[in-house]
């Protein structure tokens, strides 16, 4: 009956240290951040049922310090045909602000950029609670330098009680 205490005492006793190895969850693998880049035909600076993906559209994750913004990670990528792109990154950032922001848009026809303030924080760690390695960032666009007729309609659908009667 010893015996079989002090066998299972070995046993849980290398299981929790297993266990501990990969406790602070560093480096278990790769985060990829993830987000669209859409254009938007209104100027509305908001995603509306016309806004479409832009392919070719090159994004970059910062990654900086929150006490004195040294930057700690710099990441650029392309947007795929439907507007989507990937940003793998190999470290936890729990202590850093990292934001994805557009750069730059090969549609020549929608290539104005939003406001400067314009990024989509992403808490990029593996202490979050979350399963998934994906890490999502709000969508971000470029603007038509003129919105398109079907705009009017649009902005109607959205905000039908902004109308006032005529």
């Amino acid at each position: 009956m010893a015996k079989t205490m002090v066998v299972t005492a070995v046993v849980l006793t290398v299981f929790c240290l297993c266990s501990l190895v990969n406790a602070d969850g560093q480096n278990i693998s790769k985060i990829f951040v993830e987000g669209k880049v859409y254009c938007d035909p209104c100027s509305v600076q908001f995603q509306t049922r016309i806004s479409e993906p832009i392919d070719g559209a090159t994004v970059e994750l910062q990654c900086r310090s929150r006490v004195n913004s040294t930057v700690f990670n710099k990441l650029q990528g392309k947007t795929n045909k439907d507007g989507l792109y990937t940003l793998p990154v190999d470290e936890d950032y729990a202590n850093e602000i990292c934001e994805v922001k557009t750069v730059s848009s090969p549609r020549a026809d929608c290539n104005d950029r939003f406001d400067d303030f314009e990024k989509a924080r992403v808490l990029i760690t593996y202490n979050n609670g979350v399963a998934s390695t994906a890490r999502y960032a709000n969508p971000l666009g470029f603007m038509k330098k003129e919105a398109v007729p079907e705009c009017e309609q649009v902005l109607k659908e959205l905000f039908p009680e902004e109308q006032t009667d005529e």
